[in-house]
C-alpha cells in the first residue's frame, strides 16, 4: 500500500505541473484567442462580445494568479473553454466526438502488436538460433526503422489505389450513418485494417526484441535449470517458469504504450484522414485553436499518467517484490 501511495502521490504532482504548463505555454505565445477569433470575423462582432470572449477565455485583464485559480475551477469542473475553429462547441464535446476512434485504432494496433511481438519473442529466444530467431528480427526491425507516414502511405498505395481492396479515408463509408450494427461495425472494421497495420508493422519489432532479451536472460535463471533437471515438459517450462516472469517488463512497456494510445498515431491517422485526436490536433496546430490544443495535450497527459499508475497497481500484483520497496 505504501508504494502504491508513493506512486500516486508523484503522478499527481506531474499532473499538476502539466496543468500548470498547460495553462502557461498559451500565454507565452504571441497573440490570443480572443484576437484571432475577431481576425477572422472581420470586425461583425462588437467591442462588449470581444470582452464577454476574453472573459470566457480567462484572458481578461485580472492578474495571472487569479486567472490561474478560475482556469483551475474551470477545469475540474469539467469545463475546458469553447473551440476557436468550431465555436461555439465546446473543447470536451470535440474531443468526445473523436477520442473514440483513436482508443479503437490504437488499442486495436496496440494489442495486435502485442500479442504476436511478445509470442514471436518467446519463441525465437526459446528456440535460439533457429529459423525464428535468425529471420524475423532483422526483417522486423527493417520494417520497424520506417517512420509511421512513410509505411501508412505505402499500404495507401498499394492496397489502396492499386489493389483497391481496401478504403483510402475515413473511419467508415462517407454517408453511413453510425448505428450498433453488423453491417457498419464489418464497414469500420474495413477501414481499420491498413491504418492498425501500418502501427503493427511499424511497432511489432520493438515488442519481438524485448520479449526476446529477456527472454534468453530468463532461460539462464537456476529455477529454470532446476525444472529442466526434473524432467519438465518444454512447452510447461516456456511458458509458465519462463515466459511468465520475462512477461513483467513487458507489462511496463504495455502500460507506456496504451496511455499514449490517445495521442495517436498522430501522422498516420492524417494520411488516412481517419478521424482521430491526432487528425484533431494538426487541425487545431494549424487554426491555432489554443483551447482545443490545451484540452487535447491535457487529455494526452491525463491518459498516459493514468496509465501507468494501472500498470504499477498490476506490477504489484504481479511481482511481490516491489511490495517491499
Amino acid at each position: 500500500m505504501g508504494f502504491i501511495l508513493r506512486r500516486l502521490g508523484f503522478y499527481i504532482a506531474a499532473f499538476w505541473v502539466s496543468i500548470t504548463l498547460n495553462f502557461i505555454l498559451p500565454r507565452l505565445m504571441p497573440g490570443d484567442p480572443v484576437s484571432r477569433m475577431v481576425a477572422r470575423l472581420q470586425g461583425e462582432i462588437r467591442p462588449e462580445q470581444v470582452d464577454a470572449l476574453r472573459r470566457s477565455f480567462g484572458l481578461d485583464d485580472s492578474p495571472v494568479l487569479v486567472q490561474y485559480w478560475h482556469y483551475l475551477a474551470k477545469l475540474f469542473s469539467g469545463d475546458m473553454g469553447f473551440s476557436i475553429s468550431r465555436f461555439p462547441t465546446p473543447v470536451t464535446t470535440v474531443i468526445s466526438g473523436q477520442i473514440g476512434w483513436t482508443l479503437l485504432l490504437g488499442f486495436s494496433a496496440l494489442i495486435i502488436a502485442v500479442i504476436i511481438g511478445n509470442t514471436l519473442g518467446i519463441l525465437a529466444a526459446w528456440r535460439r538460433g533457429g529459423f525464428l530467431d535468425s529471420v524475423l528480427p532483422p526483417i522486423l526491425v527493417f520494417l520497424g526503422s520506417f517512420p509511421y507516414f512513410w509505411l501508412a502511405m505505402g499500404l495507401l498505395w498499394l492496397f489502396g489505389i492499386t489493389l483497391g481492396w481496401f478504403p483510402l479515408r475515413h473511419a467508415f463509408e462517407a454517408g453511413t450513418s453510425p448505428q450498433l450494427s453488423l453491417a457498419f461495425i464489418g464497414d469500420v472494421a474495413y477501414h481499420l485494417v491498413l491504418p492498425a497495420t501500418s502501427i503493427v508493422l511499424v511497432s511489432i519489432g520493438g515488442w519481438l526484441l524485448g520479449m526476446r532479451n529477456t527472454m534468453i536472460a530468463t532461460n539462464a535463471e537456476d529455477y529454470i535449470v532446476m525444472a529442466e533437471a526434473k524432467g519438465l515438459r518444454s512447452n510447461r517450462i516456456m511458458l509458465r517458469y519462463a515466459a511468465r516472469n520475462a512477461m513483467l517488463p513487458a507489462v511496463t512497456a504495455f502500460g507506456m504504450s496504451l496511455g499514449f494510445i490517445v495521442g495517436g498515431a498522430l501522422l498516420t491517422e492524417v494520411v488516412f484522414a481517419y478521424p482521430g485526436v491526432g487528425y484533431q490536433l494538426l487541425q487545431a496546430v494549424q487554426a491555432l485553436d489554443y483551447p482545443l490544443m490545451q484540452g487535447l495535450f491535457l487529455t494526452i497527459t491525463a491518459a498516459v499518467l493514468l496509465a501507468n499508475f494501472a500498470v504499477d497497481i498490476v506490477y504489484v500484483r504481479l511481482d511481490p517484490r516491489v511490495r517491499a520497496n
